[in-house]
């Protein structure tokens, strides 16, 4: 199964703290060597992006930045047997922001990606 784990949050003052990217890359690599962390990256400010929208069935498009207190960080693309293995690894991850960065706060959301598995046979 394929989770897709989406980070938002909100940045305090200053740079993260000497340790974090240190710790986020050995995390990664222990991910990494394990098989389930396919792909991850950081995430631009939604001031460079944009938001297409329908509704009552009229397009259109905003450019960022959005009103959201939150921006989205980054993301990264897991495969592994279960929610719950997926979780464990977003938890890992968020528990080092909490223990190396204190006055951080954000979330992690982990969304399944479908896949074959997720639908009938062929009619």
């Amino acid at each position: 199964m394929r989770y897709i784990t989406v980070l938002k949050g909100s940045r305090p003052a200053g740079p993260p703290p000497e340790g974090l990217m240190a710790a986020i890359m050995d995390l990664g690599a222990e991910a990494t060597a394990s098989g389930a962390l396919l792909d991850n990256a950081g995430l631009a400010p939604s001031a460079a992006g944009a938001r297409v929208t329908v509704a009552a069935g009229e397009l259109s498009v905003m450019d960022g930045p959005f009103a959201e207190a939150k921006e989205y960080i980054s993301y990264a693309v897991y495969e592994v047997r279960s929610k719950e293995e997926a979780v464990e690894w977003a938890s890992r991850f968020m528990q080092l922001h909490s223990d190396l960065w204190p006055d951080w706060q954000g979330e992690c959301d982990v969304i399944k990606i479908m896949g074959p598995e997720d639908f009938g046979p062929p009619q």
